[in-house]
């Protein structure tokens, strides 16, 4: 641009920005800007994190070695068409040159005591526990917090199960007739998750042979927050 056509536009910049509504438009967006980089900042560190905290407690359960694919690159559904939240569970796999290892079954438990409990639930492909674990929750501090691994190792009795073993008539706590512990003082928490395992279990056993094929129902990768 010349010289001269570059100071005429400098100076109807100039002018303008004189106009206090200008001057406050042109701040408006400058800060807009800013906050929208921030938040963007933000969104990717919490997505980051909240991988980073998946495959740690995954390890817990499946070590790394086990498989060698990124299981969160792809994920489909099972359940029920329902609106329910513990309703529908999404499902990531770990495989090995190709090969099935575990499924991974991520949903919760909409009847805790304080609300959702996030669960991973995962699977041997012939629908054997290989574990579960809670990703988050809001259970009451000193009773319904027994259901993580850092409180009690309550949790970790589903291993080896499956839908036939207790019989579907035992998948339920002690005090309802069942096979599984509850805690003192606090049923219903643990009786939240038995539930949802359960029924995951049953959704599993009914969708697995379409998991990861051309009939199967596709679904983005999981990128922020898990189910």
């Amino acid at each position: 641009m010349k010289p001269a056509r570059l100071a005429t536009r400098w100076h109807e910049a100039r002018r303008y920005l004189r106009h206090p509504w200008a001057l406050l438009g042109v701040v408006s967006l400058i800060g807009l800007g800013i906050v929208s980089l921030i938040h963007l900042g933000s969104a990717q560190r919490i997505a980051a994190q909240q991988r980073e905290d998946f495959y740690r407690t995954l390890a817990t359960l499946l070590p790394p070695q086990l498989y060698d694919n990124d299981p969160l690159a792809h994920a489909e559904r099972i359940g029920t068409e329902s609106a329910h939240p513990g309703d529908a569970f999404r499902v990531y796999r770990a495989s090995r040159a190709g090969q099935p290892v575990a499924d991974l079954l991520l949903g919760v438990a909409p009847d805790g005591y304080a609300g959702d409990i996030g669960l991973l639930i995962v699977v041997r492909p012939d629908g054997v526990l290989i574990g579960v674990r809670v990703l988050e929750h809001r259970e009451t501090p000193g009773l319904g917090d027994r259901i993580e691994t850092a409180r009690s190792d309550w949790i970790t009795r589903f291993t080896g199960r499956s839908l036939s073993s207790p019989p579907e008539s035992q998948w339920a706590v002690k005090r309802d007739g069942g096979a599984f512990d509850q805690f003192t003082g606090a049923t219903i928490t643990p009786r939240a998750v038995v539930r949802a395992v359960q029924r995951a279990l049953r959704f599993y056993a009914v969708a697995s042979p379409r998991l990861f094929t051309p009939a199967a129902t596709d679904l983005p990768a999981m990128k922020s927050n898990l189910p």
